[in-house]
């Protein structure tokens, strides 16, 4: 699909031109078209991932993260990662020199993202990519780098498997979360036993098969509520039989219910 143009088009939307820019931070602003994917790559610099609309999924070899408005993903430097736009998105990415991210850590991680570095963000954006250090543009990236040294890290990753059989079923299954097949009737599709089955999915993904659909199903309805869908589709799209059920499941998971979550400022 095609790629909207951004509001500033003088500014580059190649990440390759941000990647060596003699500053702490580079941000580069980019938007996208729901369906559109940024197939796998890697980056010199370590990444803030986010978008101040719309909803992302990222994707790692080893796992999958959901990205709405109100978090970023961090992803350090040379990992390999694909992202997928589930709605109109308007990223805005920061890169970071090594040594301005060197308190972020080593993996990836989702961050919550308040009010005030949102702005920052959005701000950095704007500014020269060789801004004056010593003037009112330093001050906004050392206000940056000073909220994400405060930014605690939320425990929302999906662990993916390695071995092709198993990383193909979780793929089905993100592309549709409301699949209600169960173990056995997978099993049967792959040509092996349940019990077969439940041991290499727990082995590969420190998962039960039914906790990993859960927790994929979560990070689903984070990123669709996040995203302002209603909370009866939510449920309906993610094969639930009625909202109180699926209410109860996200409550347990994610600590707040439903409607309480999509209405997050």
């Amino acid at each position: 699909m095609s790629q909207k143009r951004q509001s500033t088009p003088e500014r580059s939307t190649d990440p390759l031109d941000y990647q060596r820019v003699p500053r702490a931070v580079a941000a580069m602003p980019k938007d996208f078209a729901s369906g559109f994917e940024v197939l796998p790559h890697i980056h010199e610099r370590a990444q803030l991932i986010y978008a101040t609309a719309g909803t992302m999924r990222v994707s790692t070899d080893d796992g999958m993260w959901m990205v709405p408005p109100q978090r970023a993903l961090w992803m350090p430097a040379g990992v390999r990662h694909s992202i997928v736009m589930l709605s109109d998105l308007t990223m805005r990415t920061l890169y970071l020199r090594e040594d301005a991210a060197a308190f972020m850590p080593e993996v990836c991680r989702v961050l919550p993202v308040s009010p005030l570095l949102r702005e920052l963000i959005v701000r950095a954006t704007e500014l020269p990519l060789n801004y004056d250090e010593d003037g009112p543009a330093g001050h906004v990236v050392a206000l940056i780098i000073a909220e994400l040294r405060g930014l605690q890290s939320l425990p929302l990753q999906l662990p993916m498997p390695s071995d092709p059989r198993l990383r193909a079923l979780c793929q089905t299954l993100l592309d549709a979360p409301g699949d209600q097949r169960t173990l056995d009737e997978w099993a049967a599709t792959l040509n092996a036993s349940a019990r077969t089955l439940a041991r290499h999915f727990q082995g590969e993904t420190g998962l039960s098969f039914g906790a990993w659909r859960q927790q994929a199903r979560v990070l689903e309805a984070m990123g669709r509520l996040g995203n302002g869908a209603p909370v009866t589709q939510v449920a309906i799209d993610l094969g639930y039989d009625s909202v109180s059920a699926f209410s109860a499941m996200f409550r347990r998971a994610a600590g707040a219910s439903p409607s309480a979550y999509r209405n997050r400022p």
